[in-house]
């Protein structure tokens, strides 16, 4: 009996992952995708592999899981990667107040934190300003990675060691259960997995319209230090950080800090700005970001907007030596409500896969393999 056949729509990492838990279980697939490389989030991105962020259970877990496969794939292409961990700074009574707590119930539930002093902060970390420093988080979860090396190799490698083929600047302009067609050009398939991101509507505009889902517009910038050898050596996150993800909600301090931060930095608030800075293993700095909801977006880059992500930075690291080399937009769909991905069968056979949210790079493999172990 010949091998079950799929396709995968989108050669993002989302796609990437379903493509890679379709061949673990026994499919030959392909990924046809419209441009000539990856060119969308999936490149756009800190590079942080980030557990930290999901709540305990099922998504810590995925995290977890993702991780692990990253670690499968990097090692054997020999890329090299960071396992940094990230450390959150207070520099404020009411952001101490939330590290303090959370640190706590990370432990109890088995994850490698510890809070550390602001001696300590200066002993092991390069450049981290000690104004006012209250102390910090460290968790020892977190890796860094280069998502534009990452990405741009990982075609080969899911070609060379589970036989995925990639189809590269072909469009597909039509899907039917068995089907996917570019123009006259037709693809046939027992399955059919659409993960086209933030390009969600062009394939089912219908469906997605029914959809609690919209996109997100993010700022970032790359910098490199013109000091010899810098290594922050760590990722660095402050408190508004603390408002953007979901396992910082089991703090019952959060509320304090939040409603300080709303009287405090509003600005900030309105834009979605959190600010965080990841050094890959060739020690550029990428920082950002913000966060614009809708439909669709001016495509310039706010100037103030970046200046507010760079203000802010100022207070948690010395930058004076830093250069900026790179700025850029990323768009990713996002779920409006509450929920962290979205799974369709909108045809028999035809899935689709998105609303991963910014959460792509930390949770797409372990996501990936849940869906097709379902299915």
């Amino acid at each position: 009996m010949k091998n079950r056949s799929a396709i995968v729509v989108g050669a993002g990492i989302l796609g990437m992952a379903t493509a890679r838990a379709l061949a673990i279980n026994g499919f030959k697939v392909q990924v046809i995708e419209r441009s000539q490389f990856s060119i969308g989030a999936s490149i756009r991105n800190f590079g942080m592999l980030w557990p930290i962020g999901q709540p305990d259970g099922q998504l810590y877990d995925r995290a977890i899981r993702s991780r692990e496969i990253w670690k499968e794939y990097l090692n054997s292409s020999s890329i090299s990667f960071n396992s940094c961990g990230s450390l959150h700074l207070a520099y404020s009574n009411e952001e101490w107040d939330v590290l303090d707590e959370l640190s706590n119930i990370f432990l109890d539930s088995g994850r490698p934190v510890n809070l550390i002093t602001p001696e300590q902060i200066r002993n092991r970390f390069d450049g981290i300003n000690q104004t006012n420093l209250k102390g910090g988080l460290f968790s020892n979860d977190e890796v860094i990675i280069d998502p534009r090396e990452c990405i741009r190799n990982l075609p080969s490698y899911l070609n060379q060691n589970f036989g995925i083929e990639f189809i590269w600047g072909t469009a597909i302009s039509r899907v039917k259960p068995g089907s996917v067609f570019s123009g006259i050009t037709r693809f046939d398939a027992d399955l059919i997995f659409i993960c086209s991101g933030s390009d969600f509507e062009t394939l089912y505009p219908e469906v997605f319209n029914q959809q609690k889902i919209t996109k997100c517009k993010l700022q970032m910038m790359r910098f490199v230090s013109d000091k010899p050898n810098y290594n922050l050596g760590t990722s660095i996150c402050g408190g508004l950080s603390l408002l953007h993800y979901k396992s910082f909600t089991a703090s019952k301090a959060l509320e304090i800090l939040k409603a300080k931060l709303q009287n405090e930095l509003p600005e900030y608030l309105k834009w979605g700005i959190h600010v965080m800075v990841s050094q890959n293993i060739n020690g550029e700095l990428t920082v950002g970001d913000s966060h614009e909801y809708g439909l669709d977006f001016d495509p310039f880059d706010k100037h103030f907007i970046n200046q507010l992500i760079l203000d802010y930075l100022k207070k948690m690291v010395h930058i004076d030596q830093w250069r900026l080399i790179e700025s850029w937009n990323g768009i990713y769909p996002k779920m409006t409500n509450g929920k962290t991905d979205l799974h369709l069968e909108v045809e028999n056979g035809v899935h689709i896969v998105n609303g991963i949210g910014g959460n792509g790079m930390t949770l797409s493999f372990g996501f990936a393999e849940e869906i097709i172990n379902k299915i």
